[in-house]
């Protein structure tokens, strides 16, 4: 692993903590796993909380992906409003995330959502866009 890399090994006790502080949204169709998502408790050490809204029970979420053959069509979105609702129940007030801030990243997708961009930061090296999403 080089030193500019985001992830490390992961160990039991990593793993075990993020079960109980994160929940996993998938979805599947036939062939299997066509998205996923996390939402956290404990804020992303990308995310800077002082360009958020005051809440009480903010949520992070992290770790969005939908297989690229089936980008665009409607995927992410139905995962993002599932996001709410578990958000929703949790109880929590509030989602906060952040986008890769370039051509292939996914802040054109997080606005067309619904979600207001309230930042732009670098993080070792790398453009960011936050966004919330106020529930």
């Amino acid at each position: 692993m080089t030193p500019d890399t985001w992830s490390s090994a992961a160990s039991e006790k990593g793993v075990l903590y993020h079960l109980r502080t994160s929940r996993v949204c998938v979805a599947k169709n036939e062939k299997g796993l066509i998205a996923s998502l996390r939402l956290a408790t404990k804020k992303p050490w990308a995310i800077d909380k002082t360009y958020f809204s005051a809440c009480q029970k903010p949520l992070y979420l992290t770790d969005m992906a939908v297989q690229p053959a089936l980008q665009r069509s409607g995927i992410g979105r139905l995962c993002l409003e599932e996001a709410q609702r578990i958000v929703k129940e949790w109880p929590g007030d509030a989602i906060r995330l952040d986008a890769f801030d370039a051509e292939a990243g996914a802040g054109d997708f997080y606005r067309k959502c619904g979600y207001r961009e309230v930042g732009r930061v670098t993080y070792r090296n790398t453009p960011l866009i936050y966004f919330e999403m106020l529930l």
